[in-house]
C-alpha cells in the first residue's frame, strides 16, 4: 500500500481554523465522554444469566430493535478488518488530528466545480456523530452540523488515543440492518468472531459502512474495488456468490453459535432477565446444570419409540433453598421446547401419598406398622361410584402402611384418605406449598390420594424438601447467599414458592417416619424389587408417580443435603407408551443424585456423604410381629404413644369413618329447590358395625347401617358416629347456610 500523503494543513497552519471551529461550537456540544465512559455505557442487546461462580449460563436477547454483542477490544479484531476500514473510510487516519484537511480541501474543490463526492468525514468525525445522539436525531448533513462534528473530532483526538477511537468506532457503527458493532456483524454474517475475519470478509464488511442496506451487487462492487486498492484483486473471484450467501445469513455457523454462546438455562433466564445488557448471578451450578440437561436428553432419546419427548429436572439445596439446577425441557428433542416443565401444572400421580400418610401419622390414625386391606374397593362419590385400582392388576390383601407406601399401592392410600377426609388432606397440601389446588377437597374427592390434582415440579420438589427439613417449609431462592431478590415468577406453577414465610407443616416425627419408609428398599421390593433406580448406595428417600393414562412420570426424593425432582412426559399431554415413574423419571433422578454425591477431584468437587438421619424426639422403635404373620417380624419406628409390639388386622371400628359430610364442610341450601330434594346423605367409609347409630347435635338420627338422608337445617352442626355402648367412633363438624331467593 502506498504511504499516505501528508495533510495539507498541519501544526500551526491548522491552529487558527481549529480555534475558529471551537469558538463557533455551542458550549453543550463541547462535553464529550471519555473512552472509559463510552465503553461502560455500552449495552448489548442481550442479557446474561450467570452461574453462582460467575460463569455465563445463558444469553437472552431482549432488545429487538438492534443486534449488539459484547464490546470487542481492538486486539480481538482482525487486522485485516481494521486495514480495510481505514483504506475505505479514512486513509490518513493515523496521521490527521481528527480532520483530514487534504481530503476536505479536495472535496470542497470538487463540490465547487459541480462534481460528485461523498465528503471527507474521518473515522474520528464519524465516531463523534455516533456519540452525539441528539445530532443523529437532528441529522448531520447541515453545514453547522459538519462544523459541530469536526470540532468534536478535534476534541476527541486531543483526549483519546487512535486505538481507542478505532475500537469505539468498530463497536458502535452500524453494518447492516439491525447489526450494530463488529461482534454482531461478524457472528451474523460470517459465523465467526471478529478476530477470524479474512481479507475478503473484511472487505465486504468495510464496504457495508458506506451504505449498510445496499444491494449485494453494489456491496460486491465496492468490496472488489477495495480489495484491488489493497493489492488483493485475486480475492474478487467468486466474491458475488459468497457475498450473496453472507448478506442473506446463509453462512451463519449455528453449530458454532450453540457451542460458544451459553445456552444452558433458557427457562430460568426468561424469568430473571429483564433489561438488555444486564448480568444476573443465579444460584445455579453450571456443571450440574449441564449434566442434568445432558442426562435428561440422553435418557429421553432412548425412550423416543415410547412416545415421550419432554422432561424437566430441578435440584435444591435442602438447607438454603437455593435452586442448583433448573432444566425446563429436553431442548431440541422437544416439539415444545419453550414450555417450562418446571412450572407447568401436571397431574401429581402417586407423589402426594407421602404427605397423606404423614398426616395420618400425626393424627395417630395410623402407624407404619398398621395394616390396611389392599382389596377391590368401590366408593359412593356422590356423583357416581369411584373404584380405585392399583398400578399392577393384583391386590396384596392385608398389608402394612410401610409396604403400602413403599410399594405405592393405590387402594390403601384411598382408604387412608377416606378416614382422614379429602378436605383435611387438601388443607394440609395447601400448607405444604401446593397453591395450585384451588378447588375444595370435596371437589377433588377421594382421587386426591392418587394425585388427581395439578401441581408443578417446582412445588413438588419444595414439598419433598420440607420432609427433608423435618417438616419445616421454606421458600426457594434463585440467587446465591442471603441477598434479597425478586422472585422469578409468582403465578401458576410458581405460586407461593418464592415469597412465603417459613412455617412448620409436618412434625419432625412424622417427617422422619416418611423418610424412613421411602428409604427402605425392602418396603418397596414387592413393587419395584430390591434393586431399582431408587436403591442408592448412600442414604436417600424417594418416591415415583405416574398420572392417569401415563401422561406424567415423576420421581422426587432427597438425601441429607439435596432434593432432586424429575418430570417426564409430553408437553402436549399425549400419553406415553408403557413408561412408568421407575422407568421414565427415576433413571434421570438417580444419575443426578449420583453426580451430586460422588464428587470429582479433577474439578474440585468433593465427595458428599449422606447418612441416615437420627430419630428426633418423640420417635421410638419396637420389635414387632404380626398376628397372623402376614409380614416377617422386624424393628419398626413409631410416634411415641402409638407403639405396639403385636399387630393385628384392623376391624370395622378402625376402618369406618364419617365420609360425608366431611370435616369443615359448608353446605348451601338453594331457596328455589324444594327442601325434600336437598336432603344430605350421611355416608361411612366402611360398613357399620352392629347397632352403630348416628347422632346429630347430641340427638339420635337412627341406625348407621343403612343410608340416611337428613333434611338440612341452617346453622352449625356436629355429626357423631357411636357404637352399641354409646362410645364415640368418629365425629365431624359442618355448617348449613340458607341462601336468599333469586326471585
Amino acid at each position: 500500500m502506498r504511504p499516505p500523503a501528508r495533510p495539507i494543513l498541519s501544526g500551526q497552519r491548522a491552529l487558527p481554523l481549529r480555534l475558529a471551529l471551537l469558538l463557533a461550537l455551542p458550549l453543550p456540544a463541547l462535553a464529550l465522554p471519555g473512552f472509559a465512559e463510552v465503553k461502560a455505557g455500552y449495552r448489548t442487546s442481550d442479557a446474561t444469566l450467570l452461574a453462582r461462580d460467575g460463569q455465563p449460563l445463558h444469553r437472552l436477547r431482549l432488545d429487538k430493535s438492534v443486534r449488539r454483542l459484547d464490546w470487542t477490544p481492538l486486539k480481538e479484531i482482525s487486522p485485516a478488518l481494521l486495514r480495510a476500514v481505514i483504506v475505505s473510510e479514512d486513509k490518513r487516519f493515523m496521521e490527521h488530528d481528527g480532520i483530514d484537511w487534504q481530503a476536505a480541501g479536495k472535496a470542497a474543490w470538487t463540490n465547487f466545480w459541480g462534481g460528485r463526492t461523498r465528503g471527507a468525514s474521518t473515522l474520528t468525525m464519524q465516531l463523534a456523530g455516533l456519540l452525539d445522539e441528539d445530532g443523529q436525531r437532528r441529522g448531520r448533513r447541515s453545514f453547522l452540523g459538519k462544523i459541530s462534528q469536526s470540532t468534536a473530532a478535534l476534541r476527541l483526538e486531543g483526549f483519546w488515543r487512535k486505538q481507542q477511537i478505532a475500537e469505539a468506532y468498530l463497536n458502535l457503527v452500524s453494518f447492516r440492518g439491525e447489526l450494530v458493532g463488529v461482534g454482531a456483524m461478524s457472528r451474523q454474517l460470517f459465523g465467526k468472531w471478529p478476530h477470524g475475519l479474512d481479507e475478503r470478509e473484511a472487505a465486504l464488511a468495510a464496504a457495508l459502512l458506506r451504505s449498510p442496506n445496499a444491494a449485494p451487487a453494489l456491496v460486491v462492487k465496492r468490496a472488489c474495488n477495495l480489495l484491488k486498492e489493497m493489492n488483493r484483486a485475486g480475492e474478487c473471484e467468486g466474491l458475488d456468490g459468497f457475498a450473496t450467501q453472507a448478506l442473506s445469513g446463509n453462512l451463519r455457523a449455528t453449530e458454532v453459535d450453540r457451542s460458544e454462546l451459553p445456552q444452558s438455562a433458557p427457562h430460568l433466564a426468561r424469568k430473571l432477565l429483564k433489561q438488555p445488557g444486564e448480568q444476573i448471578r443465579s444460584s445455579l451450578d453450571a456443571d450440574l446444570q449441564q449434566f442434568a440437561g445432558d442426562a435428561l436428553r440422553r435418557h429421553l432419546a432412548a425412550l423416543r419409540r415410547q412416545n415421550v419427548e419432554d422432561g424437566a429436572v430441578l435440584v435444591l439445596d435442602n438447607a438454603s433453598g437455593e435452586i442448583l439446577a433448573w432444566v425446563g425441557s429436553s431442548g431440541d428433542l422437544s416439539g415444545a421446547a419453550e414450555v417450562d416443565g418446571v412450572t407447568a401444572l401436571r397431574q401429581a400421580g402417586s407423589t402426594l401419598k407421602p404427605f397423606l400418610y404423614a398426616l395420618a401419622f400425626e393424627r395417630r390414625n395410623l402407624t407404619p406398622a398398621s395394616l390396611l386391606e389392599d382389596a377391590p374397593l368401590t366408593l359412593d362419590a356422590g356423583n357416581g361410584l369411584y373404584a380405585p385400582q392399583n398400578y399392577e392388576p393384583d391386590y396384596k390383601g392385608w398389608i402394612s402402611v410401610r409396604r403400602a407406601l413403599g410399594g405405592s399401592l393405590n387402594v390403601p392410600a384411598v382408604k387412608t384418605l377416606v378416614r382422614l377426609g379429602p378436605e383435611r388432606f387438601h388443607q394440609r397440601l395447601k400448607q405444604t406449598g401446593f397453591a395450585s389446588l384451588k378447588e375444595s377437597g370435596d371437589w377433588y374427592g377421594y382421587s386426591l390420594a392418587l394425585g388427581s390434582a395439578d401441581i408443578s415440579l417446582l412445588m413438588l420438589a419444595n414439598a419433598y424438601r420440607t420432609l427433608a427439613n423435618a417438616g419445616q417449609w421454606g421458600p426457594l431462592r434463585t440467587t446465591p447467599g442471603k441477598t434479597t431478590s425478586p422472585p422469578p415468577c409468582q403465578r401458576e406453577g410458581c405460586s407461593g414458592v418464592f415469597n412465603t414465610p417459613v412455617r412448620a407443616v409436618y412434625s419432625p416425627a412424622s417427617s422422619f417416619l416418611i423418610g424412613h419408609i421411602l428409604s427402605d428398599r425392602s418396603a418397596r421390593a414387592g413393587t419395584f424389587g430390591l434393586e431399582s433406580w431408587l436403591a442408592t448406595p448412600y442414604w436417600t428417600a424417594a418416591k415415583t408417580g405416574t398420572s392417569k393414562d401415563m401422561r406424567d412420570n415423576w420421581c422426587a426424593g432427597w438425601s441429607r443435603r439435596y432434593t432432586v425432582a424429575v418430570w417426564v412426559g409430553n408437553a402436549g399431554g399425549s400419553p406415553m407408551h408403557d413408561v412408568s415413574g421407575v422407568s421414565g423419571a427415576a433413571p434421570v433422578w438417580r444419575e443426578v443424585m449420583d453426580w451430586l454425591h460422588r464428587g470429582d477431584a479433577r474439578h474440585g468437587r468433593s465427595k458428599i456423604d449422606s447418612r441416615p438421619p437420627s430419630p428426633p424426639p418423640g420417635v421410638l422403635s419396637r420389635h414387632i410381629r404380626f398376628e397372623p404373620p402376614r409380614e416377617p417380624a422386624r424393628e419398626e419406628w413409631f410416634m411415641a404413644g402409638t407403639e405396639s409390639s403385636l399387630i393385628r388386622a384392623a376391624d370395622n371400628r378402625a376402618l369406618a369413618r364419617i365420609a360425608y359430610p366431611a370435616e369443615g364442610s359448608i353446605i348451601a341450601l338453594d331457596p328455589d329447590i324444594p327442601p325434600q330434594h336437598q336432603r344430605i346423605p350421611l355416608r361411612l367409609s366402611a360398613p357399620a358395625g352392629n347397632n352403630w347409630r348416628w347422632q346429630l347435635d347430641a340427638q339420635p338420627l337412627g341406625p348407621a347401617d343403612r343410608l340416611k338422608h337428613w333434611l338440612p337445617q341452617p346453622g352449625k352442626h356436629r355429626l357423631t358416629l357411636r357404637d352399641a355402648q354409646n362410645t364415640l367412633i368418629d365425629s365431624v363438624t359442618f355448617e348449613v347456610r340458607a341462601l336468599r331467593s333469586r326471585r
